[in-house]
């Protein structure tokens, strides 16, 4: 099931993060240290609000297992390869990144929890449509090499290999663009190609991935459709998935 592609992206990928912000208490004892022991000093208002939930008493209230998309499963990421944060309020969200697992959906899992991978993505699409979400939308997941694209963006992994097109299905394709038709509905993103990108895409990235057979031909207008959909759901009074 393409297992020795998938670690060698596992290796590539967790070299590649760069995400350099990825061990919050070293930071945050520094910026602690330095404004009890220096009065003068001056913290950054941006850099207090994306720290207000690290003081006692105030972090964002969370359900275990909660999903941000009706019907995923959830299942955790380890908690070493996404940042713990409250997106859109410190972060403004304005990407969808495609990417493509390289390796079947249970590998992708794996290495998703596994500590020493240092990347994973928020949602992992399977080619039956299965939408599995293994980190909360408000977080940031070290999915793109790029800090602030990680910062600004939600990752979507889709089961297959690039140079596969029988990878992607029917199924993966609708479950996707409704994906990420809500997505873009819950952050107010244009739905087009400036804002729905490929990780090939991302500044500085080594990766290819969705690759040449990803069809964005296709995909867009079907983003498009589903959120018309959506949009017409909710206009008859019943909630958005």
């Amino acid at each position: 099931m393409g297992e020795k592609k998938a670690d060698a992206k596992a290796r590539t990928k967790g070299r590649g993060a760069k995400d350099g912000d990825r061990r919050v208490g070293r930071r945050a004892l520094l910026i602690g240290g330095a404004a009890a022991a220096v009065g003068s000093v001056v913290l950054a208002r941006d850099e207090l609000a994306r720290l207000w939930w690290r003081l006692p008493s105030v972090e964002k209230p969370r359900k275990e297992g909660e999903v941000d998309f009706t019907g995923a499963q959830w299942v955790a990421a380890s908690s070493a390869n996404w940042r713990r944060a409250d997106r859109p309020d410190d972060y403004g969200i304005d990407r969808v990144i495609i990417h493509v697992t390289q390796g079947s959906f249970d590998s992708a899992v794996k290495v998703f929890q596994d500590p020493g991978h240092g990347a994973a993505a928020h949602y992992i699409v399977r080619k039956d449509g299965h939408i599995t979400q293994m980190i909360r939308e408000l977080d940031v997941a070290y999915h793109a090499g790029n800090r602030q694209f990680n910062e600004r963006s939600v990752g979507i992994e889709h089961e297959g290999f690039v140079d596969r097109p029988q990878d992607f299905t029917d199924a993966m394709y609708e479950a996707s663009a409704r994906l990420t038709a809500r997505i873009c509905a819950r952050y107010d993103i244009p739905v087009d190609r400036e804002h729905i990108i490929g990780h090939v895409e991302v500044p500085g990235t080594d990766h290819t991935d969705p690759g040449p057979h990803w069809d964005w031909d296709r995909y867009i207008p079907l983003v498009r459709q589903a959120l018309s959909a959506q949009k017409q759901t909710q206009a008859a009074g019943t909630p958005a998935a």
